[in-house]
């Protein structure tokens, strides 16, 4: 099953196998779909034209008659032509992408981690996930009694786009106060916080002297990632000038990992943790085994 997902930063694609629940192949592409969004509420020219030549270059590496699933999530749900932006892709690739809203983004989200963190052999009964995105920060919340999440403005690029890195740390502690409140409304504290998106599996790369080109994301599923670290690559990565910052974070990501940081440092101390347990699956692998999952109802 494939399964696409085009958050405010990037395309991601993978095929998964439906048995094992493994990845057979991945894709991704930087396309900063939300790039200009801050400044008149739409998704720029640019960025549909750089989405498009992704998703055209991704059909070079995977066969969609098999069936697959595309999904977007912050940019373009926020954006006022967010729809006009599907209809253009889907009529330029032939692939059709779903506008899903922060509930549908949470709920694949867990799937994929959690079936990552079983295959670690950890406990999934108790813990958090954040999935830090470029548009909106989704969190999910598991007790041994229920599971319920929140999704919440709060995204790597939007920030950047709207505060700069110069007034960033205001900015983050105004835009991440509706985090901290809501970490306050929890009775009881989990028994882990899980990191799923590109800042922590990024931080955890850079830790285990991983640079963008040789990143391996069976290297990342289960580091444990602790706030001093996160500060050392911080403050690593603060003193290197753009052209090496981007070899260790990828082409068009060097602010914004600095964002990324200062942000997965603010909620991780909100919910009173002060390590995380990173983990690379996230909403792509979770839609392409919610596809299977399907699959195997209608055939039994």
């Amino acid at each position: 099953m494939i399964a696409c997902d085009l958050g405010s930063n990037t395309l991601r694609v993978v095929e998964v196998d439906c048995r094992s629940g493994e990845r057979v192949r991945e894709f991704e592409r930087i396309v900063k779909t939300a790039e200009g969004i801050e400044t008149d509420g739409c998704i720029s020219e640019g960025a549909v034209r750089r989405v498009v030549d992704a998703v055209r270059e991704c059909r070079n590496h995977f066969d969609f008659s098999g069936g697959y699933k595309a999904v977007t999530t912050a940019a373009v749900r926020f954006a006022k032509n967010g729809h006009e932006v599907v209809e253009r892709i889907a009529e330029k690739t032939g692939i059709r992408f779903e506008i899903i809203d922060g509930k549908q983004e949470a709920e694949y989200t867990r799937l994929g981690v959690e079936n990552r963190l079983k295959k670690l052999g950890l406990d999934t009964k108790s813990y958090i996930l954040l999935d830090l995105g470029g548009g909106s920060s989704e969190v999910v919340v598991k007790t041994e009694e229920r599971i319920f999440s929140r999704s919440f403005p709060v995204g790597i690029v939007t920030m950047v786009e709207k505060y700069g890195l110069e007034q960033l740390e205001e900015g983050i502690r105004t835009s991440c106060k509706p985090i901290a409140d809501f970490a306050r409304t929890l009775e009881k504290k989990p028994d882990y916080f899980v990191g799923s998106s590109g800042t922590p599996t990024t931080i955890a790369a850079f830790m285990q002297g991983m640079d963008y080109a040789h990143y391996d994301h069976r290297k990342i599923n289960g580091y444990r990632l602790h706030l001093r670290q996160m500060e050392e690559a911080l403050e690593k990565l603060l003193v290197l000038d753009k052209k090496e910052r981007e070899k260790w974070v990828g082409v068009g990501r060097d602010d914004l990992i600095i964002a990324g940081v200062k942000i997965l440092m603010q909620v991780v101390s909100d919910f009173g943790f002060d390590e995380i347990i990173v983990i690379d699956d996230g909403l792509r692998e979770g839609v392409g085994l919610a596809e299977c999952q399907k699959g195997d109802k209608n055939s039994a």
